[in-house]
């Protein structure tokens, strides 16, 4: 009896390091080789996490060359994400943030994945790390200089096309990611995630599932932020929310585009460090002539949008992250300058 306690107990345990993640990977100051050996997935081609790795979404999202985006978030058992109102939740050391990064496929109707980033909170702070799929989609390997997915297939407005996707080396990330010369997250804010998504238990809320999982303390939930591609939103709040989830964690207090005085988070109220007739510190050939970074009623006088929708590298904004121009985007941003009469 004593020894068929002892085979239940260590199944138990065995069942429990399974389910498991690698929490000594997380930690480590040297990134593994392959994104398997972190044990974030039960299956990483089908993008299935560990039970205590949950899918998150975000209501308005970053461009990025019209890939898909899966999103997960692990907070180690027994701690807790920190609420701060209008800035990412502080999650504490041991967290991860996983985003992968997918292509419809052509042949078999399922999907291409590209690359997975990872942010890992360490003790030193958090650290960026990219992994990315090979052609067979059997694991995504640690890459640090970046790399070019040739010919990927995407979508727009139901007709096929194709781009060189361009996965970012680890400076490039740095560009997006730096405040106040340390990496920070960018995407998950109360105000960008307080709405309901399907799990696998139940549709529900995505903070007041986090919540229930004890992943984030207890607070009240920031109001939603508007989704920049909602048709029956207002256009000035698509514009300001575009604005901030592609722009403003790079212009922003702190950010690493601070310098240039240009604002473009959501909680910006002043109008010239919006870009209201402000004039740029430094864009060079950038400007083309131009004086202002937004001129009311007057999009094709406007730095912000031609920058926009550039694809000099010498130009265009952001200056990594996309190969193509983001016309829903562009459109948006000219329907709003001209609004502004």
């Amino acid at each position: 009896m004593e020894l068929k306690r002892s085979f239940l107990v260590f199944l138990f345990l065995f069942s429990l390091c399974v389910n498991a993640v690698n929490q000594e990977a997380i930690l480590s100051k040297k990134p593994e080789k392959k994104l398997s050996d972190y044990e974030f997935f039960n299956d990483a081609v089908a993008q299935i996490p560990m039970e205590n790795v949950l899918p998150y979404v975000l209501h308005s999202a970053l461009f990025s060359d019209y890939a898909d985006k899966h999103r997960f978030v692990y907070v180690p058992e027994g701690k807790k994400a920190k609420f701060i109102p209008n800035q990412v939740y502080d999650f504490p050391v041991g967290s991860a943030l996983v985003k992968t990064f997918s292509y419809p496929h052509a042949l078999n109707g399922g999907r291409m994945l590209l690359e997975t980033r990872l942010l890992l909170n360490q003790e030193s702070g958090w650290a960026a790390h990219t992994y990315v799929w090979n052609k067979e989609q059997t694991e995504a390997y640690l890459k640090v200089t970046g790399h070019t997915h040739e010919s990927m297939m995407y979508f727009l407005d139901g007709e096929k096309k194709y781009v060189d996707y361009r996965v970012p080396n680890q400076n490039q990330c740095k560009e997006c990611h730096l405040k106040s010369n340390a990496i920070m997250p960018i995407g998950p804010k109360s105000r960008n995630l307080n709405f309901s998504i399907q799990y696998e238990e139940k549709l529900a809320n995505q903070i007041t599932f986090w919540m229930e999982k004890e992943i984030v303390e207890n607070h009240v939930p920031l109001d939603l932020i508007v989704n920049w591609s909602d048709d029956a939103a207002p256009l000035t709040a698509k514009a300001r929310a575009y604005l901030d989830i592609n722009c403003g964690h790079c212009h922003m207090p702190g950010g690493s585009a601070d310098t240039t005085g240009l604002n473009l988070n959501l909680t910006e109220t002043e109008d010239r460090k919006i870009g209201i007739y402000k004039k740029p510190v430094a864009a060079g050939r950038a400007s083309e002539g131009m004086k202002f970074s937004i001129v009311p009623g007057k999009p094709n006088e406007s730095i912000l949008l031609h920058r926009m929708d550039s694809l000099d590298p010498g130009v265009m904004m952001p200056e990594s992250g996309r190969k193509l121009s983001h016309s829903e985007g562009v459109a948006l941003i000219n329907d709003w300058i001209i609004s502004l009469k």
